[in-house]
């Protein structure tokens, strides 16, 4: 038996295709861990969504910033997808149903004790320990469950609060977790979320990976996880900050990838698509 993570799908069903077959992936012998983003800025989100469901148990899918936006899409109000999403033909399906309660009952964070491993779509709040990370994770999974989803989704979108406090409630508390598990990429040396700035680190950014904050409370455990595709950090450095970083980039033209937990084998398919970015 084989655990592959898998980076950000993003509706390119044709690559999650090959790399299947690239590494041989048997559903009734291996698992499979992805880590968010099944959806958007690709052309198949829909197929992709329909793969990964039929695949059934053993999948272990975890939530991400576009999977969460199609939900928030498809249920709230006058929500109307932007211009660069590509998600309509999940709307438009005649299973869309099935497929958005599927989608918001799965993970925003799973943790394998035999592997010591966290499955994540962006980071973990340097302040949490693994306790506080799966707990949070779990206020969050509880509301987006709930028969009031529809209102956690209407609060989720926002920047603030930016520090993790353990006396957070309501809405800004779940917002603060949804960030940390799905937007996340830079803090301050202090600890604090810094939302906006995408690109790659450099030695003269004033921001750290949120995986690089000194006394990081989670750094005892390795960590999966995707949403970074500048990010670029050496495998050399990955054993360094015990994480393991799977965004390459396929939507971009980069590549999909594949991490065999057990053994550090990393298999790669290229890219078919290339998403605009204008």
């Amino acid at each position: 038996m084989a655990t592959w993570a898998i980076g950000d799908i993003q509706g390119c069903d044709a690559e999650l295709g090959a790399l299947l077959d690239a590494i041989d992936f048997d559903s009734t012998r291996d698992r499979l861990w992805l880590v968010g983003d099944l959806v958007n800025r690709g052309p198949a989100s829909l197929a992709v969504l329909r793969r990964v469901r039929a695949l059934g148990a053993c999948v272990v899918t975890v939530l991400g910033n576009h999977d969460l936006h199609l939900l928030a899409c498809a249920h709230l109000p006058g929500a109307k997808p932007r211009r660069r999403d590509t998600f309509e033909d999940v709307l438009r399906a005649p299973d869309r149903d099935e497929l958005l309660d599927w989608l918001r009952r799965q993970p925003l964070l799973h943790y394998d004790a035999r592997l010591d491993r966290v499955l994540v779509h962006a980071g973990l709040s340097p302040e949490w320990d693994l306790a506080t990370a799966l707990a949070c994770a779990a206020e969050a999974e509880a509301a987006l469950r709930g028969p009031d989803f529809v209102d956690f989704l209407a609060h989720m979108y926002g920047d603030e609060p930016d520090r993790w406090d353990p006396m957070l409630h309501g809405p800004a508390r779940l917002r603060f977790i949804t960030n940390c598990l799905t937007r996340m990429r830079y803090c301050a040396p202090d600890g604090r979320l810094e939302m906006n700035d995408k690109s790659e680190p450099t030695a003269d950014k004033p921001l750290l990976p949120w995986f690089g904050v000194p006394g990081r409370a989670n750094a005892g455990h390795g960590i999966v996880f995707g949403h970074w595709s500048t990010l670029r950090l050496p495998r050399a450095r990955w054993r360094e900050h015990h994480v393991y970083p799977l965004d390459s980039g396929a939507v971009w033209g980069g590549e999909l990838s594949a991490l065999c937990l057990e053994d550090d084998r990393l298999v790669q398919v290229r890219s078919g698509f290339a998403a605009d970015f204008d």
